[in-house]
């Protein structure tokens, strides 16, 4: 059977990030993707400019409609948005034990909030202790943990929240290197960095590369390397010409 993910996050109405990022990466891990969708975004390559949050009770539905009847081998998370949100989808995960990557989006890069401010403490409380692996970037990390330390203490201290593994992913840092804590062994993932304006999108597509992976059953260190591989490629073959902003990453590599 063809591994399957699903991705609970929102949508990007210009296609770059979100669930529409997390659907391209799936198709180019070989897994079959499904979706459950917390909020709509009116959203290009310059910025969010509206968010629409959809009620608790469908997603759940969402999720519940996609198990009945596809299945799901592994999940991720993305934007969640509410608190409300968060414990629906933390009450349905602790119904359905997923191998799980937990990406927790809190701002766009155009600077608008994705998380409201009173939701992180309930991400944290609620969907931490059921993932495999969170992964923050940097500005995430240091937020999320209130500490400006190295990408090696804020994974640390990340699994001190009651992550099971920590992986920061080191965009935003001065060496582009992934560090991974498993809780109990650290590892650097080195990345191939490019100077292409088009960049929208490559978290999500990092993320939804892992969960991807771990559906089809790859070790957590493997998963991360591959992650970090495909994001890397997105980035390289990033669609430069579309829109104002910071162009798309191209995953699956549309111009060939």
């Amino acid at each position: 059977m063809v591994p399957r993910c699903i991705t609970i996050a929102g949508s990007d109405s210009g296609g770059g990030a979100g669930i529409q990022a997390d659907l391209k990466a799936f198709a180019a891990a070989g897994v079959h993707g499904s979706t459950a969708i917390v909020a709509l975004t009116a959203q290009n390559t310059v910025g969010v400019r509206a968010v629409y949050e959809v009620p608790p009770w469908f997603v759940v539905a969402q999720l519940n409609a996609v198990w009945e009847d596809v299945g799901a081998d592994a999940a991720k998370t993305g934007m969640l948005f509410s608190p409300s949100t968060i414990e629906a989808v933390a009450d349905w995960l602790e119904e359905h034990p997923l191998p799980l990557v937990v990406d927790p989006v809190m701002v766009a890069s155009s600077g608008m909030r994705l998380l409201e401010e009173d939701a992180v403490d309930v991400l944290v409380g609620r969907l931490f202790p059921l993932a495999t692996v969170v992964t923050p970037n940097l500005l995430e990390a240091r937020a999320l943990t209130g500490s400006d330390s190295p990408p090696r203490e804020l994974a640390e201290a990340l699994v001190g929240l009651g992550a099971p593994a920590a992986l920061v992913t080191g965009g935003h840092a001065e060496e582009p290197i992934d560090h991974l804590f498993d809780g109990r062994e650290h590892h650097a993932i080195p990345v191939e960095r490019h100077e292409i304006a088009a960049t929208h999108g490559a978290g999500c597509t990092h993320s939804a590369t892992l969960a991807a992976l771990l559906a089809r059953g790859t070790p957590l260190l493997e998963a991360a390397q591959g992650a970090a591989a495909a994001a890397s490629r997105a980035v390289a073959q990033g669609l430069v010409e579309i829109g104002a902003g910071d162009g798309p990453v191209d995953v699956l590599g549309v111009r060939s």
